[in-house]
């Protein structure tokens, strides 16, 4: 990094944005306190969105999950990272486990079964999911997919049902 005189190390930046650069994102309570802001995914699993990039095509989430036993089987068309922050979990066509403070990179054209062991009582893991997620059954076929759309469709629909209010999920949005 260039030295700069030390009068102007800790001046901020002192230009204009670029007029049509996207706002940040700051979430100071990523997994909350509130309950509300968990949206269910399935019976015990719930999302917490923290950025749904229309304009690209990913989400960024913290995936929570209260029971044991297989997730789900999907399919990447695109890289996904991933950092357990609690628990731990596995794929069934891998000989690793995820745990906590595990780094996870997922090659896109992966197709794997999330599985959760039975001594976890909650799993939470940081996602970036580029593209989408294809769901598949053991021999390929599809189930069904999720993109970036219709998250924020089900954060749309679960914060209004809880009462925060159906705009809610624009602060996310990107």
């Amino acid at each position: 990094m260039p030295a700069e005189p030390d009068e102007h190390a800790r001046m901020p930046y002192q230009l204009p944005f670029p007029p049509d650069a996207l706002a940040e994102i700051v979430v100071p309570d990523a997994i909350p306190q509130d309950e509300r802001l968990w949206v269910p995914q399935a019976e015990n699993v719930w999302f917490r969105p923290l950025c749904l990039n229309r304009s690209q095509g990913y989400w960024m989430n913290l995936l929570k999950v209260r029971k044991a036993g297989v997730l789900s089987r999907h399919r990447h068309p695109n890289a996904v990272h991933g950092f357990v922050l609690k628990g731990r979990w596995k794929y069934l066509e891998h000989d690793w486990e995820a745990t906590a403070g595990s780094y996870v990179f997922e090659p896109p054209g992966e197709t794997h079964t999330l599985v959760v062991p039975d001594d976890v009582e909650e799993m939470i893991t940081f996602f970036q999911v580029n593209g989408i997620m294809y769901y598949v059954d053991p021999w390929g076929k599809n189930l069904g997919y999720e993109d970036v759309f219709t998250k924020i469709d089900m954060c749309r629909a679960h914060f209004e049902k809880v009462g925060l209010g159906a705009d809610y999920v624009t602060r996310f949005i990107r």
